[in-house]
């Protein structure tokens, strides 16, 4: 079975050869018609689904799928009657394809009676603005935007075309490019936190008037948080992902294609090169540079530099074979008796 209609409409029945282009490949036949993708436990014979690494074997060799995406390895174990799509990328065969049956919904044009638009906003031409949406005095919103309900930009923002502000979600002091996504309540362009401390504790606020610039394709998940720079800018570049519930502190920089997973923080003044991924949880400290292509580990505390196409793990970091070896020592330290020798416990 498919994706529920009532929230996800599927747009089939698509042509097989309409399938193939999409995924990069060439098919026989290219008549046959399929509805909808699914998962190799779901799916029917109408169905399209995807082979994920070999754990998932057991599931496609049971599957009732028309056709599956695998990779050459996997095509043996394709259960007769259904389609083997041989592919050297599954997964993303099938994200090609499943955004044919799903496509993001075009926006409605149109400004609901609710919303609230200052009246030298400058509003695209096909965009849709939702209920009890606010845009703020001499904000510009390209061609084709979608400003959901209660959603905000704010006063003099730029939203490049093609963009998305899901509900409650809102921008400030913000330029973004095109095909920005803010996802449910994020939050861009916040005052960062920049304060100084008095000899008698009084936290002085030092005000933060920098602005938050986002690349091309930036995309911001729920309850993330972004803030302005406290002087200069804070940089996301071009097609960088954020994930659910992640902080960037003020005057952060990134660069191209950067990933940044849920509930990690990154502090002020870090600066990241271009595919540097930080994996969960993971947090670093201000005005430390992580170099291209990078990679944090989940729960990971960065304090020092990385240097560019380096896993670093554990807290504080280190290079991940070093923490591996250090964490394989800690335990023969641990199995070893207080008389010296190896075994049991001390």
């Amino acid at each position: 079975m498919g994706a529920d209609p009532r929230f996800f409409p599927a747009q089939g029945p698509i042509a097989l050869s309409a399938i193939a282009m999409a995924a990069g490949l060439s098919v026989d036949d290219g008549e046959r018609l399929f509805t909808d993708v699914a998962s190799l436990a779901e799916a029917g014979p109408t169905e399209i689904a995807f082979l994920e690494g070999r754990r998932m074997l057991p599931a496609l060799r049971e599957t009732r799928a028309g056709a599956v995406f695998v990779s050459a390895a996997a095509a043996k174990d394709v259960p007769a009657g259904c389609l083997a799509l041989v592919t050297e990328t599954p997964q993303l065969a099938y994200a090609r394809v499943a955004a044919l049956f799903h496509p993001s919904p075009a926006p409605v044009p149109g400004i609901h009676p609710t919303a609230v638009v200052a009246p030298d906003a400058r509003i695209g031409e096909g965009t849709e603005i939702g209920p009890h949406a606010v845009i703020g005095a001499g904000a510009e919103i390209g061609a084709g935007c979608i400003i959901g309900p209660q959603a905000i930009v704010g006063a003099g923002c730029v939203l490049g075309p093609g963009s998305v502000l899901r509900a409650q979600a809102s921008m400030e002091h913000c330029i973004a490019g095109a095909r920005v996504v803010l996802a449910q309540g994020a939050r861009v362009g916040n005052e960062g936190f920049g304060f100084i401390t008095t000899s008698t504790g009084e936290h002085v606020t030092v005000p933060q008037v920098g602005r938050v610039i986002l690349g091309d394709g930036v995309e911001i998940g729920a309850n993330s948080c972004v803030d302005r720079g406290a002087g200069g800018d804070t940089v996301l570049g071009p097609g960088t992902r954020l994930d659910n519930l992640v902080q960037i502190g003020h005057n952060v920089k990134t660069g191209r294609g950067c990933v940044i997973v849920a509930q990690a923080g990154i502090a002020g003044s870090a600066e990241l090169g271009d595919f540097v991924v930080i994996a969960a949880q993971a947090g670093l400290v201000g005005h430390i540079t992580i170099g291209d292509k990078a990679r944090v580990g989940a729960q990971a505390g960065v304090m020092n530099d990385v240097p560019a196409a380096t896993d670093v793990v554990g807290s504080p970091a280190w290079p991940a074979r070093e923490t591996l070896r250090a964490f394989a020592k800690l335990r023969q330290l641990a199995a070893t008796k207080r008389d010296g020798t190896s075994g049991g416990t001390p």
